[in-house]
């Protein structure tokens, strides 16, 4: 009896267990699947996207048969074509960074929300050209866009012209809008550590500060109350808008991982207290210095910084067939100069400069254009988008990082100021490459690591238009005295803090400048010419710690002109003004060695 009911059983049972089989295996064959197809159709895998935000990313199609289903699935989740990733509120403008490639040919709008009732149920939409489109670094796009109207949103999107705007899409990216006023703004990567650079601290100018009080926050996507996966390092060095911190042992181990992280700086606030009632414990995961059941406790409190700044890694993009340095180099960061630089970068190339790094701070005049004409005449030149404003110091910094590995010597000056040799042309020796030569006969010093030069300061000089044949040849007189100077200096050998005060940096221990003799070599600085190209001064000053020409602060400053307002106003006869000694050195020398002889036409007018 018992046999014949476990037979019965087996019988009972042997079907059902089948089709549970079955079962299980469609299940699982099923997801296999779709796990195949959501690989397929994602471009979101790779580590430097730097987002933990959910994104459906649908880059293509082709697996579904039928248009239709496409156009219905685009209407269905309404993709938005651009994905504004950051936008930073600056004072003139809105600025927003964009992680897809924009094509140079496409005409972009902004798109501005505005509220009409309390619900959010009706929203007025507005659409503004943008003002500049322009390539940032290789993962990322930047748009400059007009301040949004009054009672309109700063949340600002972008849209491709004659794509219908829709309500929401703000929504679908980062909504954030960071004020300019305090933000980490850029970083790059630079050994066993990380420079990154904020805006904001409120440091003491021209001073190393107290590394002590900041680290560095690495992590993937936005981190807030919750956070995102956020690694902690040390500062080791801090001086103005610039933080040094050491590398998470993860990424230091593993570098070419690093590229497209976000990073940011934490201010840390120390307050020393009794511990008693009332009083806080210390932070959840922050490690007091003394021990617990001490009375006296310090409290840290950790205030990290809004941060845009992703880390870069120079070497990763370095390609030169000739992995011999350059002797000579040069970085500069200008606006709006476009009709200067092709005058200033001929006739330093003859002199010697191998290679010019150009930081543009948001110029609209073309200069890319100027830029690439110049490269295909054989001039080394590359155009670095740096749109933060005031930040001239950084920007040298950054741009002494840049430099090091392809340079020995690396000059700092602007587009007005010209190098002048008084000597060659009146002894007779060959001025092409003087330049060059002169850093390389100091190369050999085992202590100097920078070369600083005078510079004279020349003024209108009669002229009320500017010259056409360019500022060497039209402006003849200047000041009788040296006003400063600019330095060409061996960025290998620069303090950790990259300090410097525009005219010249801080140097390593152990290593020193040297003071070129006026005899030798000088700068012509073209500071005051006519009154229709100085009045572009008053726009905005490019440097961190130089008052804007409008604010009524420090108006006896040499950075300031004598006798000139706050307002930009012609004063009575600037074109008589700074005019002590008529200087005609240069301008003799340029037409003797530039001037064709045919025509006595120069290579850049």
């Amino acid at each position: 009896m018992d046999s014949e009911q476990k037979r019965k059983r087996k019988r009972l049972h042997k079907p059902y267990s089948r089709a549970q089989y079955l079962s299980v295996r469609s299940l699982i064959l099923c997801c296999s699947l779709l796990m195949v197809f959501l690989f397929l159709s994602s471009d979101r895998l790779a580590l430097r996207t730097v987002s933990f935000k959910p994104v459906l990313s649908v880059p293509s199609l082709s697996l579904l048969s039928s248009n239709s289903i496409q156009d219905s699935f685009n209407r269905r989740f309404k993709l938005f074509p651009l994905r504004v990733e950051e936008r930073v509120l600056f004072p003139d403008h809105l600025f927003l960074m964009i992680s897809k490639k924009i094509a140079p040919t496409q005409t972009l709008d902004c798109i501005y929300y505005r509220s009409l009732n309390s619900s959010e149920e009706s929203v007025s939409l507005k659409r503004e050209p943008v003002l500049s489109i322009d390539e940032y670094d290789e993962f990322r796009w930047v748009a400059r866009c007009p301040l949004p109207p009054v009672n309109y949103s700063a949340v600002v999107d972008l849209s491709r012209r004659g794509i219908v705007a829709e309500r929401g899409w703000s929504l679908r990216g980062n909504a954030t809008v960071h004020s300019w006023e305090k933000m980490a703004y850029a970083a790059v990567l630079d050994g066993k550590t990380v420079v990154v650079f904020v805006k904001g601290l409120n440091l003491r100018p021209h001073k190393e500060s107290d590394h002590t009080h900041f680290r560095c926050q690495f992590g993937l996507g936005n981190w807030g109350k919750n956070g995102g996966f956020v690694l902690t390092t040390d500062a080791v060095a801090a001086a103005q808008e610039v933080v040094r911190c050491l590398l998470p042992r993860s990424i230091r181990i593993n570098k070419s991982k690093a590229q497209g992280i976000r990073v940011t700086v934490v201010h840390v606030n120390s307050l020393g207290r009794a511990l008693g009632i009332g009083d806080r414990r210390p932070m959840a995961g922050i490690r007091s210095s003394r021990p617990y059941g001490q009375r006296r406790r310090i409290y840290r409190e950790y205030v990290p910084v809004p941060s845009v700044a992703r880390i870069y890694n120079f070497n990763s993009n370095q390609q030169r067939r000739n992995k011999r340095k350059y002797e000579l180099c040069v970085c500069t960061m200008l606006w709006n100069q476009a009709s200067s630089i092709r005058e200033w970068i001929m006739y330093h190339s003859w002199l010697g400069v191998e290679r010019w790094f150009i930081y543009d701070n948001n110029s609209d005049d073309g200069i890319q254009a100027v830029v690439e004409e110049l490269n295909l005449q054989n001039y080394n030149v590359s155009r670095h988008n740096w749109p933060w404003i005031k930040t001239q110091e950084a920007g040298f910094s950054h741009c002494a990082l840049r430099a090091r590995n392809e340079c020995k010597w690396v000059g700092f000056f602007d587009v007005d100021e010209f190098f002048y040799f008084p000597r060659d042309h009146r002894s007779g020796l060959p001025g092409k490459n003087s330049l060059r030569s002169l850093v390389a006969n100091v190369s050999s010093s085992k202590t100097i690591a920078e070369i600083r030069t005078s510079c004279h300061s020349f003024g209108p000089s009669g002229l009320s238009s500017h010259p056409v044949e360019g500022v060497t040849v039209g402006y003849t007189c200047r000041l009788q005295s040296p006003e400063r100077h600019k330095s060409i200096v061996r960025p290998d050998l620069l303090n950790t803090t990259l300090l410097n005060v525009v005219h010249h940096f801080r140097l390593r221990a152990g290593y020193r400048y040297m003071n070129m003799p006026e005899s030798i070599a000088v700068i012509n600085h073209y500071k005051y010419q006519v009154w229709e190209t100085f009045r572009a001064k008053f726009f905005r000053r490019v440097a961190t710690y130089v008052v804007d020409w409008q604010e009524n602060q420090n108006t006896g400053s040499k950075d300031r002109a004598p006798g000139l307002g706050t307002e930009a106003i012609e004063p009575p006869n600037w074109r008589l003004q700074f005019c002590e000694v008529w200087d005609t050195g240069l301008r003799d020398f340029v037409l003797a060695n530039f001037a064709d002889p045919a025509t006595g036409s120069l290579p850049w007018e």
